[in-house]
């Protein structure tokens, strides 16, 4: 083709390919794990021995009795077809049980209770079922990510209140009932509380179902650590509360306290129109939860209380290790009561010098720890690192070592007004 010659238009198969998303995708905030993610396989592809304190993956097997029964029942040709989306009968009827027996909640288990692929599947289709365009949900702030997420994908908003203190964000809640139009349509919950650790008492929840009641908000309940407390504190269930399943619904989890975070098996339970829309949506888009390891939950459901005891114990050995050594090198620390991590407030001089996504890479490039930065969870979350309770106790006494050298910290460093780790409490704390 001379230089004269007009070039020929470029026909329609030629063009490039464009792939245009849904508007929600664009509405889902940026991942800030990734950087840290990627950072932390390159080392340990190098060699190097992280210590991963970032994700609250539970490092012990279930039961011993537990894994026996799921391979007995997958070798029963009969569980291999698909199961009932909404649970097997007999699992809905054993998390009812365990209800009544724990927390005094009488539950019925075929129109009050169905069963998830994990509860963070089933938190994701509840607001499906419940939110759209237009629609607020107020959530706790600093969030756990899928919380928003899962009201992002719904194409519904959400509105953030800090947790801290427990007054204070029921007064917010109503304060927002008050002043917004069209008012929110559901409030989440997540005591005890990720990533601070905050705890609340029974009667905490009996205000939510007053406020409830006075604003039309529905309720849900991330109850994910209930099976995990410290020094005698019992976490409350939402739905103890008089007329909680009135206006709400409660998820729970075999991953922590039963340590079968991978088999994902977690429960919806409460309010029947709740748990009938959370129902229709899961029949759209799974055909339930493999029956055999339905039937192993059923027996650690049955047999397991006491593992999960000792199971929270060993959680609160750990956190004593952590805490005490973090107080050692100079870290105001305070002791959560419940759940699987620790909530650390970034020691000055660092707090001051640089953010807390800065402070979380200094400590995975040149102390070989690896923790999540508060940030990740919101911009309340800034100035704190969620510490999590996943190493052993030796390994939590080498990162705290490790953290030490790194920021120039001395461990005869007298400890900040530490009191007995094990009799502490946040002033926050209800």
């Amino acid at each position: 083709m001379s230089p004269q010659q007009p070039r020929a238009e470029q026909s329609e198969s030629d063009r490039p390919f464009k792939i245009v998303l849904a508007d929600r995708m664009y509405r889902l905030p940026p991942y800030l794990f990734g950087k840290i993610n990627a950072i932390l396989y390159q080392k340990r592809r190098a060699g190097d021995d992280m210590i991963d304190l970032g994700m609250g993956n539970p490092s012990e097997p279930p039961q011993d009795a537990v894994i026996e029964k799921l391979v007995e029942a997958a070798r029963d040709p009969r569980n291999h077809g698909y199961s009932q989306s909404l649970g097997i009968m007999n699992l809905r009827r054993e998390v009812a049980g365990k209800y009544f027996r724990k927390f005094g909640v009488r539950l019925d288990p075929e129109k009050e209770v169905v069963v998830c692929l994990g509860s963070k599947e089933g938190f994701s289709h509840m607001c499906l079922a419940l939110m759209g365009p237009g629609d607020t949900a107020i959530v706790p702030a600093p969030y756990f990510p899928v919380h928003v997420y899962g009201v992002a994908l719904a194409s519904g908003n959400a509105i953030s209140l800090e947790v801290a203190h427990s007054e204070q964000f029921l007064s917010n809640i109503a304060l927002t009932c008050e002043r917004m139009h069209p008012r929110p349509k559901l409030l989440i919950l997540n005591y005890p509380h990720n990533p601070s650790t905050v705890t609340v008492e029974p009667e905490f929840f009996v205000e939510v179902v007053k406020l409830a009641k006075k604003y039309g908000l529905m309720v849900i309940s991330d109850f994910a650590y209930a099976d995990v407390a410290f020094d005698g504190y019992q976490p409350p269930s939402f739905l103890a509360a008089p007329g909680a399943c009135d206006v709400g619904v409660e998820f729970t989890t075999m991953s922590k306290g039963y340590n079968m975070a991978g088999w994902r098996v977690g429960f919806c339970a409460g309010n029947a129109e709740m748990v009938k829309a959370l129902g229709t949506i899961k029949a759209y888009y799974d055909y339930g939860m493999f029956q055999a390891i339905q039937i192993a939950a059923i027996v650690a459901l049955r047999g397991a209380e006491a593992a999960v005891e000792d199971q929270a114990q060993l959680y609160q050995r750990r956190r004593n290790v952590l805490v005490d050594g973090l107080r050692r090198i100079g870290w105001d620390i305070t002791p959560p009561r419940a759940g699987m991590f620790v909530w650390a407030k970034i020691p000055e001089p660092w707090a001051s010098q640089m953010s807390t996504m800065d402070f979380s890479m200094k400590l995975l490039e040149e102390a070989d720890v690896a923790a999540s930065p508060g940030s990740g969870f919101g911009p309340a979350g800034e100035g704190y690192l969620r510490m999590a309770l996943v190493e052993n106790e030796n390994r939590l006494r080498q990162a705290v070592r490790q953290i030490g050298r790194c920021l120039g910290q001395s461990e005869a460093k007298p400890s900040v007004a530490a009191p007995d780790v094990v009799a502490a409490e946040s002033p926050a704390q209800t």
